[in-house]
């Protein structure tokens, strides 16, 4: 099992911009793709970008696709999100997520381990 910890959150305006980490701690953590999702208030936890064991491939959703880029330093045991353009709608918590499993994927069920989430809040 992977131990995963978010940081990086906080209050922007919006056209702002943040950068999210996750560090990771347990197994080898170059083995797993790791994705990030969100939740908002009210709202279902939603996929937002993943990116493969070697950072080699990565998939966002449609809503932050060219705003957002996933990277990661696997001897750091590290796992980014840097979020240009933000927006109001932007604003959930964001959480990091491994998949035990080669392929990359969107889907919520095909994570094993997750952090405990950053709050992002962005301000019209």
């Amino acid at each position: 099992q992977l131990q995963l910890v978010e940081s990086g959150g906080g209050l922007v305006q919006a056209g702002g911009s943040l950068r999210l980490s996750c560090a990771a701690s347990g197994r080898t953590f170059s083995n797993y793709p790791m994705g990030w999702f969100r939740q908002a208030p009210g709202k279902e936890r939603e996929f937002v970008a993943t990116i493969s064991w070697s950072g080699n491939s990565t998939y966002y959703s449609d809503s932050v696709k060219g705003r957002f880029t996933i990277s990661r330093d696997n001897a750091k045991n590290t796992v980014d999100l840097q979020m240009n353009s933000l927006k109001p709608e932007d604003t959930a918590i964001y959480y990091c997520a491994a998949r035990r499993g080669s392929m990359l994927s969107a889907h919520l069920q095909d994570y094993d381990d997750w952090g405990q989430g950053t709050q992002v809040t962005v301000s019209s």
